[in-house]
């Protein structure tokens, strides 16, 4: 009898080979869902939550972020996978698919008899080899050249979308990374994807998004008679209270009079009509004929001070965003002022158009024709709520590996064609390994190849005939990838497909990792304080 339930009769728990059974199985259940995914020919997964709401995609981290996974072997492997996402922001499919053919393969000879501390010593060696042959399979590029990242952008975005919009939204990804990216003398330019705003309007189809150099604000001036479009515009962006507050102290005001209550009233506006009157002043002394001047401020603007500002011509925006006062300096220059008492002409932005957009109750406020913006925004555009989740998770999974790619320097081949050439260095390196842990090797070579079969098999092609030609194609110094629409291998240059050097690294240790992690459970315990009655 398991110690276990000699102190506790009422806990459940699983022996050795049942806890080991139990692990593979969850591991091949949740590769089987996932598998159907991979690649630019991948299927979708329809979600529906408990209220009927439909979410369809084919993006890892949402199918395992939604999916209610009750196994508690398949919920450790999809947090570790999401946390690849959280990472790297990409390659959370293939994660899942790489964990549950280890278990897989490593089963084959736990059912000849191996014990798993044997296998694991052969993924540990993998994990080393393969980091050694990461090192030597990375490619530096020249990262200047748009080519190059619109290609990684494509390799990213086909996996998400349909092919002519991914294609569509390369040009707007790779546009608005090159944007926010800041050289810095002597050291690596630094890329804030935080200073990329993320702006969805549904109205018109999904090939209508595009990329705006300057800012989209989700709401417009708030007073009738304030212009609708400026251009050649003065932008002021501030965080100044312009409405009346009460005291911070509890107090009573006594009056005799009317004309007592009409100094009070006074009084209490003088403050903020005298910031108003600043800002007025300011208008008065920079703009000239048919310039326009907007003020975009992070607090409240009050209905007296919006009817000021708009006899004056001045539109004000009100509760901006904290982050969009940030994005708004670097799109537009200027400073953002928290105090109206040293207002002058340096402070001020530029922008050849503001303009007001209206969508049915909602409005949205353009600030356009910035000329050094290192902000931006990509405004997403689609006919429903579904087309525009789609888009924005393609969209920040596109950023993340542009960004990455840049900030690596360097790129591997995609396609397949890296997994096929590392199947073949690791199929080497288990003739150096001595004793069992080769079998770990082995284990390890194999599962590595499932990455190729599945994407042959997702493009409607015999996985293990279109893995052979590779192999092949390899052997003769051709190192090829998969051409998703004919099943023949390609060189790679010539698809321009590419992974991203971070990626796979993560991927390949941390998939390692669980691996060997769950092959050496042998018990699955439920015990504990809940069982107490």
């Amino acid at each position: 009898m398991a110690s276990l339930k000699m102190l506790n009769q009422d806990s459940e728990l699983a022996r050795k080979g049942v806890a080991l059974a139990m692990n593979v199985n969850a591991a091949k259940g949740i590769q089987e869902v996932l598998k159907t995914n991979l690649g630019p020919k991948g299927t979708l997964k329809m979600l529906v939550s408990g209220s009927g709401e439909v979410k369809i995609t084919k993006d890892g981290k949402t199918l395992l972020h939604e999916m209610q996974i009750q196994n508690p072997t398949a919920a450790m492997i999809a947090r570790a996978a999401t946390a690849q996402d959280d990472m790297c922001g990409d390659g959370t499919t293939a994660s899942v698919i790489l964990i549950g053919e280890l278990l897989k393969q490593a089963d084959r000879f736990l059912q000849e008899g191996v014990h798993p501390r044997v296998l694991v010593e052969g993924f540990d060696k993998s994990k080393l080899r393969v980091i050694e042959f990461l090192e030597n399979s990375k490619a530096s590029k020249d990262f200047t050249d748009r080519e190059t990242l619109l290609c990684v952008a494509k390799a990213s975005l086909r996996t998400k979308v349909h092919a002519a919009l991914a294609d569509h939204l390369a040009d707007i990804v790779v546009d608005a990374v090159l944007c926010v990216q800041e050289p810095q003398e002597g050291q690596e330019s630094t890329i804030d994807l935080h200073m990329v705003e993320l702006m969805a309007m549904m109205h018109k189809s999904d090939m209508d998004s595009k990329l705006v150099k300057g800012i989209v604000l989700d709401h417009g001036a708030r007073h009738p008679d304030m212009k609708k479009r400026n251009e050649d515009c003065y932008i002021l962006t501030c965080n100044v209270s312009l409405e009346y507050e009460k005291s911070e102290v509890n107090s009573g005001f006594f009056y005799s009079d009317a004309e007592q209550r009409e100094k009070l009233v006074e009084a209490e506006r003088k403050v903020t009509d005298d910031r108003v009157r600043r800002i007025v002043e300011l208008k008065r002394t920079v703009c000239k004929e048919g310039q326009g001047f907007i003020v975009i401020n992070q607090k409240g603007i009050d209905p007296l001070s919006l009817d000021m500002l708009a006899r004056e011509g001045i539109v004000g925006i009100r509760r901006a965003k904290r982050r969009n006062m940030e994005r708004l300096t670097l799109a537009c220059g200027g400073i953002a002022v928290n105090s109206v008492d040293d207002l002058s002409a340096d402070v001020l932005g530029r922008a050849d158009l503001v303009h007001e957009v209206t969508l049915g109750e909602d409005k949205f406020t353009f600030v356009e024709g910035v000329s050094q913006a290192k902000s931006c925004t990509i405004l997403v555009r689609g006919p429903n709520k579904h087309t525009i989740d789609q888009i924005k998770d393609a969209v920040r999974d596109g950023l993340r590996a542009v960004k990455n790619v840049i900030e690596d320097g360097c790129v591997l081949p995609g396609a397949g064609a890296f997994e096929v050439a590392l199947y073949q260095d690791l199929m080497k390196f288990a003739e150096s390994v001595s004793g069992k842990a080769k079998l770990g090797v082995h284990a390890f070579a194999e599962a590595v190849s499932v990455i190729p079969k599945t994407l042959a098999q997702n493009s409607g092609f015999d996985g293990q005939d279109t893995f052979l030609k590779l192999q092949e194609a390899h052997a003769a110094d051709f190192p090829a990838g998969l051409d998703v629409s004919t099943g023949e291998p390609e060189d790679v240059e010539t698809l321009g497909v590419y992974d991203t050097f971070r990626v796979k690294r993560q991927m390949m240790v941390s998939a390692g990792v669980i691996a060997s992690q769950l092959l050496l459970v042998d018990e699955v315990m439920k015990a504990g304080h809940g069982q107490r009655k």
